[in-house]
């Protein structure tokens, strides 16, 4: 659990909880947004200020789901004295002081602490959904998992439209092409299988057979990603683990941007889906 500082205390023991959790955790990213967009915007950085305005608003939104979904459920809004233990931290409020500080804050660099901040969510919750009490309180904490993996993808492609705004303002830097990115793809998606496979070998029980058949799915992207592009990659460069899942998600998410035939479009955009579970679910394990 290394995207959390600590492992929950305890089961979830009800939906109520759950929910009570669930609106805590939203709340508390909402308030910690709005905090920074105050800070940033007194220190004379309206855009900034702009973009964590507009991430306090997205958690609003998602605070109001929960709020939907409870009164659905259970027919009342979340209650606060449902919570039994304090809730790990998803927010990291160490990376927020330092963008709000620092004078090379960027949109890029914002919205990445903000990826991560919905990969510590999706990690809390998948980890609630395995030690639940109840299979209804499993099925709900999934559900929340699945939440937060949409909200992984939507920031990531915030954060990709503000790496290229970045990279417009110096235009001397050559763009891969979508079939070059897919060649560079299908040697790391090897490499990554390796990887994996390697860590499978160290892992014991249920996480063991996941990660063995992780690592067979990432060979089967490898080959997915050679058939759209054939050819040679020529020289790839070696990343560790993390960081190749991490590239692969970009890569995709580029060439489905990118591409102008629909199939290889609709085929990377299926790839970049499962290169963004494979991310979260191999940063919430090592």
């Amino acid at each position: 659990m290394s995207l959390l500082k600590m492992a929950p205390p305890d089961k979830v023991s009800s939906l109520d909880e759950l929910f009570a959790i669930a609106y805590a955790m939203e709340h508390e990213a909402a308030a910690r947004y709005a905090e920074l967009a105050e800070h940033v915007r007194a220190e004379g950085h309206p855009q900034l200020a702009q973009l964590f305005e507009q991430l306090a608003a997205e958690e609003r939104s998602h605070e109001g789901s929960v709020v939907q979904w409870s009164q659905r459920h259970r027919g009342r809004t979340p209650d606060p004295a449902a919570i039994r233990w304090e809730i790990p931290e998803t927010f990291d409020e160490e990376a927020a002081g330092e963008l709000a500080a620092s004078h090379l804050a960027t949109a890029y660099r914002v919205l990445s602490m903000a990826v991560r901040n919905e990969e510590r969510a999706f990690a809390f919750w998948t980890y609630i959904a395995a030690e639940a009490a109840t299979p209804e309180v499993r099925q709900a904490a999934e559900q929340m998992a699945r939440e937060e993996l949409r909200h992984v993808a939507l920031v990531r492609r915030a954060r990709r439209e503000a790496y290229h705004a970045e990279r417009r303002a110096h235009p001397g830097i050559r763009k891969r092409t979508p079939a070059e990115s897919l060649a560079e793809a299908a040697v790391l998606e090897a490499r990554l299988a390796g990887r994996i496979e390697e860590l499978a070998a160290q892992l014991a029980d249920d996480t063991g057979v996941r990660a063995h058949d992780l690592a067979a799915q990432t060979r089967a992207m490898s080959a997915e990603a050679a058939r759209l592009a054939p050819g040679d990659a020529g020289a790839v460069e070696d990343l560790d683990m993390l960081a190749t899942a991490e590239r692969l998600v970009e890569d995709y998410l580029d060439v489905g941007d990118l591409a102008r035939d629909e199939k290889v479009v609709s085929e990377a955009q299926s790839l970049a889906k499962r290169a963004i579970t494979r991310l979260a679910w191999l940063r919430a394990l090592v």
